[in-house]
Formats: C-alpha cells, sequence, structure tokens
C-alpha cells in the first residue's frame, strides 16, 4: 500500500507495510502510483513498464530528454522496490490468528485513587470525578489488593506501569504514598518494577507532593489548555473561577525541577479554540518543552464538541503549528509536540502496531471500590465491568472481545495508511461513536491521518536542517 501527498513543498511517499518513507522530485511521485499499476498488471521489464508510464503520464516517447529521465525513475523505483522498501507486501495480517489466540498478561493499572474533582471542567467525560456513579476515594487496603492482582497477573513481565488518575488524583494523596512504598516493597521478592506515572489538575500541587513525585513518579501529566482565556472557561472550579493563574507557576517549577523532561502540559481543545495552534505556541512560549493538547471527544449535542464542518479549519490548523514546530527547532527553542513524534526508524513490535494500547487485555482500569474495567474511558458502563481485585477478571468473555480488536478487524482501517501509527485508535471511542469496538471514531480518525502526515513531514524537513548543516 503506498501513500502520497504534498506538504510544505515536499512531494512524499510512504509505504504504508514497511514504513518507509521517501521525499522524492515530481516526476517520481507522479510515475509511483503508475509503476505499481503497471507491475499488477503483470508489466515485464523496464522497456514495457516506461512505455506503460509514458502513455499515463503523457510524455513523448522515444529519445527526448524527458523520457530518459522518466527510464531513470523508473530504474531507481525498482531498485527501491527490490530492496523492500516500495510496494511491499502486508507481512502482518498473516499473523493475526496467532495474534487472537496469543496469551496475555496485565502489564499496567489505571488506579482511579479519587472519584472526585476540585475542579468543574466542562468536557470532564468522568462527570466531574464520578464516572456515572458516586464519589469516592480508593481505601489502601484496595490499592494494595490492585497491585497484589497486578503482580500475580503479570507472568513473567518485570517493568510494571500504574497511573494514579481521577478525579484528581492528590485528593488522595495519602494514599497515593502508601501504595507507592508498598509497591516497592513487592519489586524485590516478586523481581517485579514499578513505573509510577502521575495525572493531576495541579490545583493541590505543592512543594511536598513535588518532592515526592520527583522521586518516585517516571512521569507527570499536567492538565492545562493553553492561553488563560481557553484554559478558564473550560477548566473552572465549581465556584465558576478560573484555575490558570494557580496552576501556571506550579507546572513550571515541575518543569524545570524534571529538566524538561519526563513530563507533559497536556490540553484539550473544543470547538471554543478551533486556533488550538495558539495554545500550543502559549505553552510554549511559558517554557514547557513537553507539550500535548488533544482534541475533545464528545457528543455534537454539546456546544464545545468538535463537528465535521470544524474539519478544514483543524485540518489547517495542524499545518500550521508543523511549520511553527519547525521554524523553532531551527531556531534552537524547539519543543516536542505528543502527536508529532513518531519513529519511522524502529517504531512499534508487531502487537502494538496491530492493537494499540493494550485496553482490556494488557492495560485495565480500577476503581476506588477495586471493579476492573477495561480502561479508564469505560468505567461505569456496566457491560464492561470485568472483574474486581478480590475475584480477578471473571468475564474472560470481555477479555477476549478486546484480544480480537486489530487493525484487520476493522473495516475501516484495513485500507488506512495511518492504521500502523494509531494502531486502531481508541476502543472507547470507536464503541462510543460506532457501537462496537472494532468500529470507527471517523471524525478522530480525519485527524489522526493529518497528525501522521504532519509528523512525516516534519522529519523531512528536519533531516533537510541537518544536512545542511552538514555541508
Amino acid at each position: 500500500m503506498i501513500h502520497q501527498y504534498v506538504s510544505n513543498g515536499y512531494n512524499i511517499v510512504l509505504d504504508v507495510n514497511s514504513g518507509c518513507v521517501h521525499v522524492v522530485d515530481e516526476m517520481t511521485y507522479r510515475a509511483v502510483p503508475f509503476v505499481e499499476e503497471a507491475l499488477a498488471q503483470n508489466a515485464q521489464g523496464i522497456e514495457e513498464l516506461t512505455a506503460y508510464v509514458t502513455e499515463r503520464l503523457d510524455i513523448c516517447a522515444g529519445e527526448t530528454a524527458e523520457a530518459s529521465t522518466l527510464r531513470e525513475v523508473i530504474e531507481e523505483i525498482l531498485e527501491l522496490k527490490e530492496a523492500g522498501m516500495l510496494y511491499t507486501e502486508d507481512i502482518y495480517e498473516r499473523y493475526i490468528g496467532e495474534f487472537k489466540n496469543r496469551e496475555t498478561v496485565v502489564k499496567a493499572l489505571c488506579l482511579h485513587i479519587a472519584h472526585d474533582c476540585n475542579l468543574a471542567c466542562k468536557y470532564c467525560f468522568a462527570e466531574e470525578g464520578e464516572y456515572h456513579g458516586r464519589k469516592a476515594l480508593m481505601s489502601f487496603e484496595v490499592g494494595k489488593k490492585a497491585l497484589d492482582f497486578l503482580v500475580a497477573s503479570s507472568g513473567n513481565r518485570v517493568n510494571l506501569e500504574v497511573d494514579f488518575f481521577g478525579g484528581e488524583p492528590l485528593l488522595n494523596w495519602q494514599v497515593v504514598k502508601d501504595l507507592v512504598a508498598y509497591g516497592r516493597s513487592l519489586e524485590e521478592p516478586h523481581h517485579k518494577k514499578f513505573r509510577f506515572t502521575l495525572t493531576t489538575n495541579g490545583v493541590l500541587l505543592n512543594d511536598e507532593i513535588l518532592e515526592f513525585a520527583n522521586k518516585e513518579m517516571a512521569n507527570i501529566v499536567l492538565s492545562i489548555d493553553g492561553r488563560q482565556k481557553i484554559h478558564d472557561l473550560m477548566r473552572p472550579h465549581r465556584g465558576g473561577q478560573g484555575s490558570y493563574d494557580e496552576v501556571v507557576p506550579k507546572y513550571k517549577k515541575v518543569a524545570e525541577s524534571r529538566k524538561q523532561m519526563n513530563y507533559y502540559v497536556r490540553g484539550t481543545f473544543t470547538r471554543n479554540n478551533l486556533d488550538f495552534a495558539e495554545d500550543v505556541k502559549h505553552l510554549a512560549d511559558e517554557g514547557f518543552e513537553q507539550i500535548s493538547v488533544e482534541p475533545v471527544v464528545a457528543a455534537d449535542t454539546e456546544e464545545y464538541a468538535l463537528r465535521e464542518e470544524d474539519l478544514p479549519v483543524i485540518l489547517s490548523e495542524y499545518d500550521k503549528l508543523a511549520l511553527e514546530y519547525i521554524r523553532r527547532k531551527k531556531e534552537g527553542k524547539g519543543f516536542n509536540f505528543f502527536h508529532f513524534m513518531i519513529d519511522l526508524e524502529g517504531g512499534p513490535c508487531v502487537a502494538k502496531r496491530l492493537s494499540g494500547c493494550g485496553s482490556g487485555t494488557e492495560y485495565l482500569a480500577v476503581t476506588p471500590w477495586g471493579d476492573l474495567y477495561p480502561c479508564h474511558q469505560f468505567v461505569g458502563q456496566e457491560q464492561f465491568l470485568m472483574g474486581n481485585v478480590d475475584t480477578g477478571i471473571v468475564r474472560t468473555d470481555i477479555r477476549d472481545t478486546f484480544k480480537t480488536c486489530n487493525v484487520y478487524a476493522k473495516e475501516k482501517c484495513r485500507d488506512c495508511f495511518a492504521k500502523f501509527y494509531c494502531s486502531g485508535g481508541c476502543a472507547a471511542n470507536a464503541y462510543n461513536f460506532s457501537g462496537s469496538i472494532n468500529g470507527a471514531y471517523d471524525l478522530g480518525c480525519e485527524l489522526q491521518r493529518k497528525r501522521v502526515e504532519c509528523a512525516i513531514m516534519i522529519k523531512a524537513a528536519l533531516a533537510d536542517e541537518e544536512k545542511e548543516k552538514a555541508l
């Protein structure tokens, strides 16, 4: 499968199955699809291929310079094919049967340490932290059982991940600290290593919490939506007052104390700020170097929800952001934007390429009372209740359903060039918008494709910069 597009003056050809990216001249760009077409029709040899492509490109045949150049182009295209860098076979689909029947271990938990929050974010899928239910704080006893369950369910896997999530986890900070200590006590006797992370709105963040987090938390996610007017509009206190002025100085201290690594400022853009590139730029101007600003996912009945008619503006905004990203990188003022960070050399393992985050199989969410769900976005939907930390997974049918969730089970993924980058997307979004975890969230898919195109173009532009420096 080939995907071609033009971005920022670059003619880009992506060989989807191999992941190889080629930045090519105009003639090569035009010839690539016709060479593929000719090969599919069993054209043999350079002469036959050249004749076929010459006719389709309306190039004068014979001893013209253009015809000679086209012949060279086709020879180079065939060399790439022979090297396994163009028109490659899909080698992944043949493993699907084995993949579906694989043994799974639980390697990560999202601990809902607090089903309560001190903010009233308008787009919160967790309903101000309550997840379609009641307010609750996880007890140490429940959290302890969750970590025991993780260790017992992780097989031979050494590295385990636990995210302290909410609601707002700092509302239950003592239990967070106690569970970290308990997790550390399990490491040596069970030959495990815990990687703890924390997601917070920052309101309760203080020096004591930061000192502990810097010692024990491998990553911290800090919620902020960008410019003050946008942040305060969407992330107010329950009394309506904004939270921007409270959290920004604290977040700057986090970024500086962690040497601008192992954290993210994480925002959400809505219909209120379709110019979200300005929010990313604002966060970068405030000194943050690790930034993620994600599109809101909401029913179109919500006034802030993104709609199909917004797509041209949003796609253009990603282009604008990509150019700004390149400019700042070249000037030595760069930042990392989560959705533009893709690995074109190695990339994820086969399992992740096919099925993504591992929700419902390798990754589970735990409620304050110990119930197990496929991920945090399914919490409160009783049809996805898989078990409890006391019983373990009792609804193995739910787990088995998630095991079959992959890019080949999703009709809209099979022919999508971005499938090995998004790994089929979010199962919860697919379910909420299509009624099936093997469905699709169409608007989200459009945005994902655009982000992949931007990310690849950025790689090309920065590679050009490196070449110029080397000359």
